[in-house]
C-alpha cells in the first residue's frame, strides 16, 4: 500500500487502523485506532499536519490536505464521505462530512453536525453542533442534523475495518475470469 515518508515526515498509523491498499498516505499524518482510509483516498501531509482520530472513516476518493500553518484535524467517530475535500479545517468528534463536499481553511464542523453532500463550507465557516450545512456556499440549518445517524454510520465503518482486515484478499485475474456456459 502506498504509505510514504517525505523529508523526514513519517505517517503514524495505529496498528488497528485499516488503510486500503489503493489509498495513499504521505508525510505528517496520524491515523487512530479502528479508523479507515478507503480506495482512492489521499491524505497528503507534505506541508502540514493531518490528524485523524479513532473510529473515523475517510471514504473512497476523498482528499485530505493541510498547509504549514493550518493542520487538518478530524476527530473521533467521524464519517468523511466519498470524494470529500478537507483542507486546513477542524472536524470535531461525531461529525459527518457528506459525499462530494468541501470544507476549507479555518472552518469548524462541530460535534453532531452534518455537511450535506456537495456543500461547500468556505474559509472560516462554522457549522454549529447538531446543525446541517447545505448548498454552495453552505447555509446553516440549526438542529437539522441527526447525531444518532452519524454514530450509527461510524460504527458501520468500524465493523468494516475488522471485516476487511480479516477477509480482503488480492486474487489472481485468471481466477476471477468467468467462462460462459456452453
Amino acid at each position: 500500500m502506498p504509505i510514504y515518508s517525505l523529508a523526514g515526515r513519517v505517517p503514524r498509523i495505529h496498528p488497528e487502523a485499516f488503510i486500503h491498499p489503493m489509498a495513499t498516505v504521505i508525510g505528517d499524518v496520524t491515523i487512530g485506532k479502528e479508523s479507515s482510509v478507503w480506495p482512492g483516498a489521499v491524505l497528503r501531509g507534505d506541508y502540514g499536519t493531518i490528524v485523524v482520530g479513532e473510529r473515523t472513516s475517510i471514504q473512497d476518493g476523498s482528499v485530505i490536505h493541510a498547509v504549514g500553518h493550518l493542520p487538518t484535524v478530524i476527530g473521533n467517530d467521524c464519517v468523511i464521505g466519498h470524494i470529500a475535500h478537507l483542507e486546513g479545517c477542524t472536524i470535531h468528534d461525531k461529525a459527518l462530512v457528506g459525499s462530494g463536499s468541501i470544507v476549507l481553511h479555518r472552518a469548524h464542523v462541530h460535534s453532531g453536525a452534518t455537511v450535506a453532500a456537495g456543500a461547500v463550507v468556505r474559509n472560516d465557516g462554522v457549522v454549529p453542533a447538531n446543525s446541517l450545512a447545505v448548498g454552495v456556499p453552505a447555509v446553516i440549518k440549526p438542529d437539522a442534523s441527526s447525531p444518532e445517524m452519524i454514530v450509527t454510520s461510524a460504527a458501520v465503518y468500524v465493523a468494516n475495518v475488522h471485516r476487511y482486515r480479516e477477509e480482503l484478499r488480492v486474487i489472481d485475474q485468471e481466477m476471477s475470469t468467468v467462462t460462459p456456459d456452453r
